[in-house]
């Protein structure tokens, strides 16, 4: 059953965007992280428009997020305090991406950018996190404990002043480590259509020294707000938000965020990494055979 998308200007299998949709909220509730970083590859391998791609993920990884935050805030998954200064440094830089996306738009590059941007940004992250999970399952399998280091936090988050508590992290810390955390967040929200979960949750564990109790929630109570932030910005800006296509994907994503919270509770964590890292690198190499693959025939023409 074909639904016509006005924005996008093509019709598109409803069953499909909604399995999308609940695909990417499973993500969402299992991981932290706000499912864009597949969202909108997908519905650019499925023909829509990178841009509106990009503009009209941000609403949908509101809608799971919400579901996520009160499925993690009913277990005290969620660090309030932490969050809110990683919202405001995300919806700053969210008005910094929001200009940077309309003049790429302008001059014709955004969809180059955003291909580009997902290959390496995916690629990166997608390495790191398959060595780091399949390192972890060698040593189980071996009998072997990986030692854990003492350091709470990075060295470079020590020095920062002006430091405060966020007793439910178990942090002392300067906000201004979780503040440009959050600005860069805000920024690949609008240029790349992801919520940044994919880069914040392994940040808050590495760099900031975060507990991983809350690791997850807090991550999804950024995104939150960051992503509807992001809405709004795509909406009085590039205008290419698909409230049609976004409301497909919410109807599948509210529930996949509930089920993938409770999956989380049971599954190993090197699991969850090793099946994400996967994930993540095979968005990348699609991504990058999209750009460097040349096509048998460079235009085509199809009678309706």
């Amino acid at each position: 059953m074909d639904l016509y998308l006005p924005i996008a200007g093509l019709s598109v299998n409803i069953l499909v965007i909604i399995g999308l949709g609940g695909l990417v909220g499973l993500l969402s509730g299992m991981f932290g992280v706000g499912g864009g970083f597949l969202t909108t590859p997908l519905m650019i391998f499925y023909g829509i428009p990178p841009a509106v791609a990009v503009a009209s993920s941000a609403p949908q990884i509101t809608g799971a997020s919400v579901s996520g935050v009160l499925a993690h805030g009913s277990r005290g998954g969620v660090d309030y305090h932490m969050g809110a200064v990683l919202v405001v440094g995300g919806a700053i830089g969210s008005l910094i991406g929001g200009f940077l996306f309309r003049v790429l738009q302008d001059i014709g590059q955004i969809d180059t950018v955003v291909n580009v941007m997902y290959v390496v940004m995916l690629g990166g992250i997608g390495l790191v996190m398959a060595r780091d999970a399949v390192g972890s399952l060698i040593d189980e399998w071996r009998g072997e404990r990986r030692k854990i280091e003492g350091k709470r936090h990075h060295p470079l988050i020590a020095v920062l002043p002006f430091r405060w508590r966020f007793y439910r992290s178990g942090l002392y810390i300067s906000p201004l480590a979780p503040l440009l955390l959050g600005f860069a967040t805000g920024i690949m929200t609008v240029l790349m259509g992801v919520g940044g979960g994919f880069i914040l949750v392994p940040a808050m564990i590495y760099l900031l020294g975060m507990s991983a109790r809350v690791v997850v929630g807090t991550s999804l109570f950024q995104i939150l707000f960051v992503t509807a932030t992001t809405t709004l910005i795509h909406a009085m800006t590039s205008r290419a938000v698909d409230l049609v296509l976004t409301g497909l994907l919410l109807i599948g994503s509210v529930t996949g965020a509930q089920i993938g919270a409770r999956m989380a509770q049971t599954i190993k964590p090197e699991y969850l990494r090793l099946a994400l890292a996967f994930i993540v690198l095979v968005v990348a190499i699609r991504m990058l055979l999209g750009l460097t693959w040349r096509p048998s025939e460079i235009f085509t023409v199809q009678s309706l």
